[in-house]
């Protein structure tokens, strides 16, 4: 059953606050010594800490998060689905079984899947991490690398970076370098936690039209190229990308959770006892907001979530970054 007064900070079953990085590898402890009882993922607890201390802005030689959807809420989110979705495969049992080390991977990976958006200390020039939106997934890698080279697992280091380009469409799925097909089924995994714990989230809508579109300004991607050279704007506004969306979910269930990740999401239902919370949120949200662009409901999108970024003033700083990138495309298109 769906929580009917879920608040916005919580998961999908509205009892893990996932904005509380504590609280998140409380939850996700539990499960991998479910699943595990003898194994040692004290390291797994580290890297909690160090994933705080990257997204807050203590982390030596970076910036902190900035970007207002991706932000440490929908990575401690995800976190926690990556780590229910390989617990209930666990429970299904499946071949091939996952051991202790490829999970605590797993987890790393989740944890550090969207680092590609932290500005290092020396990128001076740059004012957002969303402006990395197109290669945040490779830049994800190299942090993966460094941070589990720099800890002497190399061996992880490998998988790891592999595995994150599940979450990303950098590299297509016959490109990534994996050969083991335990390593793919984790890349699966990986890729379905992180398009679930988006569409079911909450406010998933209101965080598409307040904040996504935002970071799609100052990733380029709400332009495009017309034949004669010029540009224009594929999303005018955030309503537009919104109005978007139901098409973007169906292209997305059908080629990735579908296709690419082949319905890994089902594992969900191992873990929850046959039914699947992230399903059943991700189908609230597609159906209030189809009877929301039919005109059968008021579009009462009024939910205004809290933001989890190293700076208080994120959401206006992206505003103001917003209207200044808008206001030079209209210049060059004018």
């Amino acid at each position: 059953m769906l929580m009917s007064n879920r608040r916005s900070e919580f998961d999908v079953t509205g009892e893990i606050q996932v904005s509380v990085p504590e609280a998140v590898w409380s939850a996700v402890a539990d499960i991998v010594t479910e699943m595990f009882p003898d194994a040692d993922f004290s390291h797994i607890g580290e890297a909690f800490d160090d994933f705080h201390k990257l997204f807050s802005g203590r982390f030596p030689g970076y910036r902190g998060c900035d970007t207002v959807y991706h932000d440490m809420q929908h990575t401690l989110d995800m976190t926690l689905a990556m780590a229910r979705l390989m617990g209930g495969y666990h429970r299904s049992g499946d071949d091939p079984q996952l051991d202790a080390r490829t999970v605590g991977i797993g987890i790393i990976a989740a944890l550090f899947h969207d680092s590609g958006y932290i500005l290092r200390t020396d990128e001076v020039e740059r004012k957002n991490g969303a402006e990395y939106t197109q290669s945040h997934v490779s830049r994800s890698a190299e942090f993966l690398h460094d941070y589990l080279t720099g800890r002497g697992a190399e061996e992880d280091a490998r998988l790891a970076v592999e595995i994150v380009h599940y979450t990303g469409y950098e590299k297509s799925i016959s490109e990534i370098g994996l050969n083991d097909p335990r390593h793919a089924l984790l890349g699966k995994l990986l890729g379905t936690a992180d398009l679930m714990a988006q569409m079911a989230d909450r406010c998933y809508l209101e965080k598409c039209r307040d904040r996504l579109y935002n970071e799609f300004v100052l990733g380029g991607l709400a332009m495009e190229d017309n034949t004669d050279g010029s540009r224009k704007l594929k999303y005018t506004s955030g309503i537009d990308l919104l109005e978007k969306t139901p098409d973007f979910i169906a292209d997305t269930t059908d080629r990735r959770l579908n296709g690419d990740f082949e319905h890994s999401y089902r594992y969900f239902e191992y873990w929850f006892d046959g039914f699947n919370p992230y399903w059943a949120s991700m189908q609230q949200n597609l159906e209030y907001l189809q009877k929301i662009l039919r005109g059968e409901v008021p579009p009462l999108l009024r939910r205004t979530p809290p933001c989890f970024t190293s700076n208080e003033e994120s959401l206006d700083d992206t505003q103001t970054l917003v209207a200044l990138k808008l206001k030079e495309f209209d210049d060059e298109a004018g």
